[in-house]
C-alpha cells in the first residue's frame, strides 16, 4: 500500500479474547479515487490469493469516506445489509438509535457513512465509548436490543466489529496470544511523552536553530521538526522505551497494585531526570 498514491497510514490490531475474535486492518487513503486504485491493484488481487488459504472466511471489507476521528478510545464498527427500498427507513431508525446511545455514560460520539457506489455496498456505523465496559453496556442494554428488533424490517443483517487504542501503532507486544494486546491508554501516554519531550528538546537546540539562522521561516522549520521528531519516535526512541518498560507495560503479565505504581513512578523519576538534563544545557 505505501507504494500507491494516497496511501496515508494502516493499523492492525489483533483479536481480544473473549470479547473479539476477528483481526481488523485499518488503512486510510487521501480520497476513494486512489483507495479504488488500491483496491482494483494487481498487487492487493496477489496479496489477497496469498492470504486466502490462512482465512477461516472471507474478509469483511467496510469503506468509510470522511474525516478521521480525533478520538479513538474504544469503537465499535458496525455495517448494515439495508433491504432495497428501505434506506429512509433505516436513517430514521438510526437516528433513533443515536438518540438512546446519547444517553449512556462514556459515549464519545457516533458516524454514519452512507454507501460508496461501486466500492462499499454497506451503511457503516461508528460508535464511540471512553471504555470497553461502557461500550459493553450499551451493545449488551435492553435499549438497544428492543431498537435492533424494530429494525428488523429494513436490515437483513449487520456485522459488528471493536477497535481500540489510541498509539497502537508504536506498542506491539507480538509473539502468541498470550503477548498480544496493547498497554492502557495511560501507559502508553507516559511513555510517548518520556520519549517526545528529550528529542522536541533536542531538535530545537540543533536542527531548528540551525535552519532559523539560515533564514527559513518558522512554520517550514516546525514542519522539518515534526517530520524528524515522528520518525525518531517510531523507529528509534519508542522500540527502545517498549523494551526497556516490556513487563510493565505488557497487558498479559501480572502484577501488583504496587509493581504497577512502581513503574510509573520510575517514569516521572525519567521525566523529572529528563528536564533537569536540559535546565543545566539550556542555562
Amino acid at each position: 500500500m505505501r507504494s500507491f498514491a494516497g496511501f496515508e497510514g494502516a493499523e492492525a490490531y489483533p483479536p481480544i479474547p473473549g470479547e473479539q475474535a476477528s483481526w481488523v486492518s485499518v488503512f486510510r487513503f487521501s480520497d476513494i479515487a486512489r483507495l479504488t486504485g488500491w483496491l482494483n491493484s494487481e498487487s492487493r488481487g496477489a496479496l489477497l490469493d496469498e492470504v486466502r488459504p490462512l482465512l477461516e472466511e472471507p474478509a469483511a471489507l467496510e469503506v468509510l469516506a470522511g474525516r478521521t476521528s480525533e478520538s479513538e478510545a474504544v469503537t465499535a464498527v458496525i455495517s448494515h445489509n439495508v433491504r432495497p427500498g428501505h434506506e429512509d427507513d433505516y436513517t430514521r431508525w438510526q437516528d433513533r438509535v443515536h438518540k438512546a446511545e446519547e444517553r449512556f455514560p462514556g459515549f464519545l460520539g457516533f458516524e454514519a457513512f452512507a454507501p460508496v457506489p461501486g466500492v462499499q455496498p454497506h451503511w457503516v456505523v461508528m460508535t464511540r465509548f471512553d471504555t470497553r465496559e461502557h461500550l459493553e453496556n450499551w451493545l449488551a442494554s435492553d435499549t438497544r436490543r428492543k431498537l435492533l428488533d424494530e429494525g428488523r424490517d429494513w436490515v437483513a443483517d449487520f456485522d459488528l466489529r471493536t477497535v481500540k487504542s489510541a498509539f497502537g501503532g508504536w506498542f506491539r507486544f507480538g509473539g502468541g496470544a498470550a503477548g498480544e494486546g496493547a498497554p492502557p491508554n495511560w501507559k502508553q501516554a507516559m511513555c510517548v511523552l518520556l520519549a517526545l519531550y528529550p528529542i522536541v528538546m533536542a531538535l530545537n537546540l540543533t536542527v531548528s536553530r540551525m535552519l532559523t539562522g539560515a533564514g527559513l521561516p518558522l512554520y517550514l522549520v516546525l514542519f522539518i521538526g515534526n517530520v524528524l521528531s515522528v520518525a525518531i519516535l517510531t523507529w528509534v526512541l519508542m522500540p527502545l522505551v517498549n523494551r526497556a518498560f516490556a513487563a510493565w507495560l505488557r497487558p498479559d503479565v501480572p502484577r501488583s497494585f504496587l509493581a504497577g505504581a512502581a513503574g510509573a513512578l520510575v517514569i516521572v523519576l525519567c521525566y523529572v531526570l529528563s528536564i533537569a538534563v536540559f535546565a543545566v544545557i539550556t542555562r
